[in-house]
């Protein structure tokens, strides 16, 4: 396993359920006082999960691409195929792992 997705596999362990917790507690700290929640907030929520799962599988597509291409080659040359999972898995965690990061950072500043 390469480097950058267990960086990847261990933000999306670690980070998101701490994201999820300070998205929880904005939510439920709004509902007591009264005032409506930030829109904006909730709205982010969404989109960034359309754009990371879009970004995902676009990197999911070209993976494997390069990796039919690459065991082409390598058959075609008499040699043998070799596994190429470990990048397509790291294509596919690569955009939720950036994101998850960037929330975390983003919302743990944030005064409630």
């Amino acid at each position: 396993m390469t480097r950058r997705l267990r960086l990847d596999a261990a933000t999306l362990w670690f980070d998101a359920p701490f994201v999820i917790a300070l998205r929880l507690q904005e939510m439920h700290i709004a509902a007591l006082s009264g005032k409506s929640h930030d829109v904006a907030e909730l709205h982010r929520m969404v989109s960034e999960k359309i754009a990371a799962t879009a970004e995902s599988v676009v990197a999911v597509n070209l993976a494997l691409w390069r990796a039919a291409f690459d065991n082409t080659m390598r058959l075609m040359t008499g040699g043998t195929a070799s596994g190429h999972g470990t990048a397509i898995a790291s294509a596919a965690l690569r955009p939720y792992g950036k994101r998850v990061r960037s929330n975390a950072r983003r919302l743990s500043r944030r005064k409630p």
